[in-house]
């Protein structure tokens, strides 16, 4: 029995890049890490993955097992924890004292520059 409705394909995360090896556009999802679609131009490669990505939720569903939740529907805390070792954790309590912010501010301020 689905107790949750069939996501909208539209919503996951794509991304249609040109592959130079295949000398075509490539399309991927986040969502699904294991498939993409070559095709000569980006609409086609896109469309030729959500349509993919269309057979693949319909096919799990069959088999009762869980479709991934488009990213832009899940809800995020804001939270996460993050496991770097005790060196590197006195480097940057240094490093954010140094430059007159907590830990948690001079990490954030860091990632946003990645």
């Amino acid at each position: 029995m689905q107790t949750d409705p069939r996501p909208e394909v539209s919503h996951y995360t794509y991304r249609v890049t040109w592959s130079s090896q295949d000398r075509e556009f490539v399309a991927t999802c986040a969502e699904f890490p294991s498939l993409s679609w070559l095709a000569p131009s980006q609409i086609e490669a896109l469309q030729g993955l959500q349509n993919l990505v269309r057979e693949v939720i319909a096919d799990m569903e069959e088999q009762g097992e869980q479709v991934p939740q488009p990213f832009a529907e899940r809800s995020y805390s804001g939270k996460f924890n993050l496991r770097v070792g005790e060196s590197l954790h006195r480097e940057l309590a240094i490093q954010a004292a140094e430059d007159g912010m907590s830990l948690n501010q001079y990490v954030l301020r860091k990632l946003r520059a990645a």
